[in-house]
């Protein structure tokens, strides 16, 4: 985080972050530690970090090119074929087949397009609406923060699964862009106050305070030296909630008011596997399976990153 310096005078810096962390030692050239390197320092030796980063970047891949996994294509016609209905387990199909015919592992790498983009769409869309008004009202407050702030209890009385439910009922036909849309509209108010809580924690320090006395502007100051050191309580919470978002895409397309078919993901094929469970457990297990795998992996990568950047806890 770079400093503004008075016009007048060059030499002079004001006191930020960087500063006092440059004035408790390190020679010239050497880099000096901040909270962001530190923080990577440890995630680097935390194995929860490890594991959980290697499993998100491995769906995201699947999602991005499921092709790398598997020659099949459900989109393709004569995928399906009735004769190998419910068959099990196999060599040749890891995890056999479905009610129509239907390879079961196939499906599964397909459907994870849908459940990650899901997440990741919904996750980009309140970390923007969220943050950016959250960063407004912290900094301005006044009668906008008010107003802001009775809205967004009005929205926290409205469970996301519940909200979820009844918008969708009502929309009509879903698919992974109008699920993103509804559950950033029940979803953004957690991180507006995040947002707005930490940057009413840094407005008044002191490094901000001689930023404006020396003229700097409202935008450098909240984007060099409020925005850095408001982020990190966003990040965390952003990263654990992507994958409560996949899990309630497929929540909602369980309850057939998600995504709907042709389409493919977790929520749908569990859904659909739900009445031939005793009988055939494969056919609801492996995709499951793999839906319980990704949410937890974005948990554990969620909780090493809350881990490396709360100070309480190191």
């Amino acid at each position: 985080m770079s400093e503004p310096t008075n016009s007048e005078n060059p030499a002079v810096t004001v006191p930020g972050p960087s500063t006092a962390a440059a004035a408790k030692g390190g020679k010239d050239g050497e880099r000096v530690a901040s909270l962001w390197t530190d923080a990577w320092a440890d995630l680097r030796r935390n194995p929860l970090f490890l594991i959980g980063g290697f499993l998100v970047v491995f769906m995201v891949v699947l999602a991005i090119a499921p092709g790398l996994f598997t020659d099949g294509d459900p989109r393709a016609g004569g995928f399906c074929n009735l004769g190998d209905s419910l068959k099990g387990p196999s060599g040749d199909h890891w995890f056999g087949f479905d009610v129509q015919g239907c390879d079961v592992y196939t499906r599964t790498v397909w459907g994870a397009r849908n459940s990650i983009i899901v997440g990741i769409v919904t996750t980009t869309l309140v970390v923007l609406v969220g943050g950016t008004l959250g960063l407004w009202a912290g900094w301005i407050g006044g009668f906008g923060d008010s107003v802001l702030s009775r809205i967004t209890e009005i929205f926290f009385a409205i469970p996301l699964l519940l909200g979820g439910m009844l918008i969708m009922s009502t929309w009509g036909e879903g698919n992974a862009w109008t699920v993103s849309a509804v559950m950033a509209v029940l979803g953004w108010p957690q991180i507006y106050r995040l947002m707005r809580s930490a940057v009413l924690s840094n407005k008044h320090n002191d490094y901000v305070v001689a930023a404006k006395a020396l003229g700097a502007g409202t935008g450098r100051i909240v984007t060099r030296h409020i925005l850095p050191n408001a982020v990190a309580p966003v990040i965390v919470v952003s990263t654990i909630n992507l994958g409560v978002y996949i899990g309630a895409e497929a929540a909602l397309s369980y309850l057939g008011i998600g995504i709907q078919s042709p389409a493919i993901s977790w929520g749908l094929m569990i859904s659909d596997a739900q009445a031939r469970f005793l009988n055939d457990p494969h056919v609801l297990l492996f995709p499951a399976a793999v839906l319980s795998v990704t949410v937890l992996a974005f948990i554990m990568l969620g909780d090493a990153v809350r881990d490396a950047l709360d100070p309480k806890l190191r």
